[in-house]
């Protein structure tokens, strides 16, 4: 038997079963797909992600396959980046998620977790001691918790029963990569124009002479599942450009819609969800990818201290509590970036607003804070105004703070050297360092970073140990 099933080999589940690995939780992912699939949906992390990579000690594979952009800009508004974002990553990472993909696979992979593809889960049966997982060869496997990651359509949920409120899509976009014969200078021309007025538009280079392609869709599909043809993609750049730039030989074909869904519990006793098998959205602020991989970092040690056995009463339920008002504002924030790309005489008076509402730094930064969570705060009640919050990397006399944090471990930085942590060594490391950038005399940083105590008593803090990592051995 197996501590944990993910279903899903996408990013949210390859970061989940590499994080619970860290623990040494017996983890099997199941990914219906025989082959991971070579499209690009997304196309960058944003500055959270960033940092949770750069947690783990994994960032710097990502640097050498991605290329930096500036961070700034809501709905296709650009503007520059605030200064002092508060991150030592002040920036996009562009890189394709097919790579991401490979890189987070062969991370998964290293720290010894099983993937078995071509395993399409269809069918679960849970009780109080476990979890049994039927895929569509009809094997079963079975563990200790499964954790569905598997998409906005995920079986798992479906299985489940859980509600999944929200609204359907009200309009599509065709997206795909495909070839085309006009010149490059005239693709890039066109595309300026037509994008004066209508954002949800553009076509962009992938290399080897394809290009990326989306266009407003002619209505929304009564068929989901069916994917569109390059005849669509032509008759709709056609009715938007003036062209269809010759467009041919697609490499692959498909839509997305604006449907906005929040699933009800992301807990079912032994079952979980995460990524967008939890909440799906429209694309715009490239939020979708990033919100899962920081479900993996949030949920991963919390169920893993569940395996072990040392979990405080209410940690793998505070998993529903963080990150369902996460997923919230996402999908607020997605609904209002849609409504700012309408070309309607009303969207265009408030995305000229906006606009000039954005060349105040504050508002600036807020928006960029929200679409790169780095602004993230859970609520941990009264307290220091860290309390809650993710901690940036800092430069210690010894090195830098992310540094320490490999092992996805809690800890406890301290700058007095007076404090003790004695009873969860198992759990916790404690650093005696110090840091310039740093103004207080210690934090308690849990292992996803955030920080949940702030001070220099020790009985204070000896309150507070066990609300996060159990009871003292």
């Amino acid at each position: 038997m197996y501590d944990v099933i993910v279903a899903g080999g996408g990013p949210t589940g390859l970061m989940l079963a590499g994080e619970l690995r860290l623990h040494g939780v017996r983890t099997l992912v199941l990914e219906k797909e025989h082959e991971p699939p070579p499209f690009v949906r997304a196309l960058g992390l944003h500055v959270r992600s960033i940092e949770v990579l750069d947690q783990r000690g994994l960032l710097d594979r990502f640097l050498a396959l991605g290329q930096r952009y500036p961070a700034g800009g809501f709905a296709g508004i650009d503007k520059p980046a605030p200064g002092r974002l508060g991150t030592a990553h002040p920036y996009i990472l562009g890189i394709p998620q097919p790579v991401t993909d490979r890189l987070l696979e062969e991370h998964a992979a290293e720290v010894g977790v099983e993937i078995r593809r071509g395993c399409e889960v269809v069918g679960l049966r849970q009780d109080e001691q476990a979890v049994t997982v039927e895929v569509a060869d009809g094997s079963r496997f079975t563990a200790r918790y499964l954790v569905g990651c598997d998409g906005g359509r995920s079986t798992v949920r479906k299985l489940l029963g859980v509600g999944f409120p929200g609204e359907p899509s009200r309009v599509d976009t065709l997206l795909g990569e495909m070839e085309v014969t006009a010149p490059p200078e005239t693709v890039a021309a066109v595309v300026a124009e037509v994008r004066q007025t209508q954002k949800r538009f553009g076509l962009g280079p992938v290399g080897d002479g394809v290009y990326r392609v989306v266009v407003p869709a002619d209505g929304v599909a009564a068929d989901r599942s069916a994917p569109p043809t390059l005849a669509d993609f032509q008759q709709q750049l056609r009715a938007y450009a003036g062209t269809d730039f010759g467009v041919h030989s697609p490499r692959w074909l498909s839509r997305f819609g604006d449907a906005t869904r929040l699933v009800e519990r992301y807990r079912v006793d032994r079952v979980l969800l995460a990524g967008d098998a939890a909440h799906v959205h429209p694309p715009t602020g490239g939020q979708g990818l990033n919100l899962g991989i920081q479900d993996a970092f949030n949920l991963g040690w919390k169920l893993a201290a569940e395996v072990a056995g040392w979990a405080p009463e209410g940690l793998l339920d505070s998993y529903h509590t963080e990150r369902h008002p996460v997923a919230a504002d996402v999908l607020n924030n997605t609904r209002a970036q849609m409504e700012l790309l309408g070309t309607e005489p009303g969207p265009l008076a408030v995305r000229r607003l906006l606009s000039e509402l954005m060349d105040f730094e504050e508002v600036n930064r807020y928006l960029v804070e929200k679409i790169t969570a780095i602004g993230v705060r859970y609520d941990f009640g009264a307290g220091h105004d860290l309390l809650g919050r993710r901690m940036r990397d800092v430069r210690l006399k010894r090195g830098r703070l992310y540094e320490l944090t490999h092992a996805g471990r809690g800890l406890l930085l301290d700058q007095t050297g007076r404090l003790s942590i004695s009873g969860w060594t198992d759990r916790v490391d404690h650093v005696v360092d110090v840091s310039e950038e740093l103004d207080v005399p210690a934090v308690l940083l849990r292992p996803d970073g955030h920080v949940a105590w702030v001070g220099d008593d020790q009985q204070d803090l000896l309150d507070h140990l066990p609300r996060w990592f159990g009871t003292a051995a």
